[in-house]
């Protein structure tokens, strides 16, 4: 009787489980660049300098072609400050997916044994004095002659994870 039971509580998936976990997958991808347009657009509204700075590079580097393209991207050095800077402040995710340490480590003056759950929480990291000049404040300039990166594993600035 037992082997039958055991063999009835095993989860179903329908179409239905499939169709939703496709769409938040596709809506994960949709709503994290739209929320972080959002906030950008919020953080340079507080700071018209930083607002003017930005306008003037897109519109120099426009030009008379009308429209940006992916080419472009590359050359928009303040916006891509700007970027960063968000994602620092306002990360997608507060906390990024729990690891599992695979052996014994030391953090600090913690020892944690392995298979523990860690969450990392890049919302701290972002606004860490110890890091960071002004933490609160949004500042793109503080990314110039700066080498931390959104693509690299600069554990500084972490808003996607390191890997």
């Amino acid at each position: 009787m037992e082997k039958d039971q055991t063999q009835n509580d095993a989860i179903q998936l329908t179409t239905d489980h499939i169709k939703t976990i496709l769409m938040d997958i596709f809506i994960a991808g949709i709503d994290t660049p739209a929320i972080n347009m959002i906030w950008a657009v919020a953080e340079l509204a507080r700071k018209p300098t930083a607002m003017k700075k930005a306008q003037n590079e897109i519109r120099s580097c426009v030009g008379k072609k009308g429209k940006l393209t992916e080419n472009d991207v590359s050359k928009l050095t303040y916006l891509n400050m700007v970027i960063k800077e968000t994602l620092r402040l306002h990360p997608p995710g507060v906390l990024l997916l729990p690891r599992e340490t695979m052996s014994q480590i030391k953090i600090g003056d913690y020892d944690i044994n392995p298979k523990t759950r860690i969450a990392v929480n890049v919302w701290a990291i972002g606004r860490d004095p110890d890091i960071w000049d002004n933490p609160e404040e949004f500042i793109p300039e503080r990314f110039i002659e700066n080498p931390i990166d959104l693509k690299r594993q600069h554990f500084e600035l972490l808003p996607f994870g390191g890997g």
